[in-house]
């Protein structure tokens, strides 16, 4: 099957660059084709423009947004490598979901009445995560941000076949570092294997509760 995999990060030699990398390893191993959209080295601008207020008008919208659709179109599934930062996506990636994620296109909206346009493909989100999973537990982040993205953004759209792993405490748990790269590559093989379980390497063992 064919993987879309859209990366966002500012650096593609740090560890959210090493989770894409085994991510993507797994996948291919699992003889995937991946195809990747790496929105900082590609220069996507994620700054929402007054051509795309095309979408409201029935033409035809910027072609950047229209190559990153033609993506999302010839893939069979989707998956998201990004840092959160204040406990979302970084602000390139809602860019991106910005421009891309069209009336129209993904959606379709009258008063009262909305409708998700795109079909229901398996999409995982990876997010690499500085705090503790503690803490996340506590205040309901990780709960919020499921909500936000799987529920108001993509199952708004019609994609309703979301998961979302956190890698929590990758700055401050250098022992945790190499079985979440393990695990990043184990979701890439199992991402589209008949029936997806959830992975569980251990890691609570080396992550402090």
């Amino acid at each position: 099957m064919h993987v879309l995999v859209v990366f966002c990060h500012p650096r593609r030699d740090g560890f959210s660059g090493a989770v894409l990398d085994a991510f993507c390893s797994g996948l291919q191993s699992a003889r995937h084709g991946v195809e990747l959209a790496d929105l900082y080295r590609e220069g996507f601008d994620p700054r929402l423009q007054p051509e795309d207020y095309a979408q409201f008008e029935g033409r035809p919208m910027p072609a950047d947004v229209l190559a990153e659709q033609a993506r999302v179109e010839r893939a069979d599934a989707l998956a998201f490598v990004f840092p959160v930062w204040w406990w979302s996506f970084p602000a390139c990636l809602k860019g991106w979901l910005d421009r891309v994620l069209s009336s129209a296109w993904a959606y379709s909206f009258t008063p009262g009445l909305s409708r998700g346009l795109l079909p229901n493909k398996p999409t995982l989100l990876i997010c690499v995560a500085g705090s503790r999973a503690s803490t996340y537990a506590k205040y309901g982040y990780d709960l919020a941000m499921r909500t936000q993205i799987e529920i108001g953004i993509l199952g708004y759209c019609g994609i309703r076949d979301v998961s979302t792993q956190f890698f929590y405490e990758v700055d401050d748990d250098a022992e945790a570092r190499p079985l979440y790269l393990e695990q990043a590559r184990h979701l890439g093989e199992q991402f589209l294997a008949p029936r997806r379980v959830p992975c569980d390497i251990g890691l609570d063992s080396v992550r402090p509760s």
